[in-house]
């Protein structure tokens, strides 16, 4: 859509509502000229937070929509993605006896999704599901998705028969300056839905007692590695002869 047409949306809608200009500025606030510049489709003299509080006002769902003209953004990301979880999966076969999922879709009384990697040990019987995130766009949504597969992890683990007596969760976040800032910027939520971090999360992998809920970030991503060592189900293990060595989890 673009801004003349989102302009004429929100004008629309206001109308239906037998709402003034001066109405919805009071109930968005903002100004009376701000509104009409949203209605005119002046969108590049206003932020986004000031369009999303006037959309939000009118029930209105705002998405954000890149386009790259240099290539295919899709495929750019999803390469991202895919070269950060074949690096979780790297670090998973230092870990004996978690036993890994990749991809797992379900479809739950009408609730449907995908978990980028569940993951089983069967020694403690402990699950946990792991949400990879190369971008981070929106906090509340991240938050809220998150907590929705987790509220339906122990009913997706018994359909692989798995009989979860502890469900985990780990948000990991690829580094960088913008995504750390973004984290930042929306510490107190993150915190209280996330908080246990890098350090804590690494001695638990070892012996996974109780549950827990991270959130940490991956520096030094690599891309273009692929996902050709993660099958769709595996047991990660070791070979007798290769010495214990130290899991890093990035912080």
């Amino acid at each position: 859509m673009d801004d003349q047409r989102f302009g004429a949306a929100i004008r629309q809608i206001r109308i239906r509502r037998r709402w003034r200009q001066s109405d919805l500025a009071q109930h968005a606030g903002v100004s009376q000229s701000t509104v009409s510049r949203a209605e005119r489709g002046h969108l590049d003299s206003l932020s986004i937070e000031t369009i999303r509080r006037i959309a939000t006002t009118l029930d209105v769902r705002v998405d954000i929509v890149a386009r790259w003209r240099a290539g295919d953004l899709d495929r750019l990301l999803n390469a991202r993605h895919s070269a950060l979880h074949n690096e979780v999966a790297a670090m998973f076969r230092e870990l004996p006896a978690w036993i890994l999922a990749p991809e797992v879709s379900f479809s739950i009384f009408g609730e449907r999704g995908v978990i980028d990697i569940v993951a089983w040990h069967p020694g403690r019987r402990a699950l946990l599901i792991i949400e990879l995130k190369t971008d981070v766009s929106d906090v509340n949504e991240l938050v809220g998705t998150f907590d929705r597969k987790r509220r339906l992890a122990r009913q997706i683990a018994k359909e692989r028969g798995w009989e979860a007596a502890t469900v985990s969760s780990w948000v990991i976040v690829a580094g960088g300056r913008t995504n750390r800032g973004r984290l930042a910027a929306h510490k107190a939520v993150l915190r209280a839905a996330f908080p246990v971090g890098g350090p804590t999360i690494r001695a638990w992998l070892r012996d996974p007692r109780g549950s827990v809920s991270a959130m940490s970030t991956w520096p030094n991503m690599r891309t273009g590695t692929g996902m050709a060592g993660l099958s769709p189900v595996r047991r990660v293990t070791r070979p007798s002869a290769t010495p214990k060595s130290t899991v890093a989890v990035p912080g």
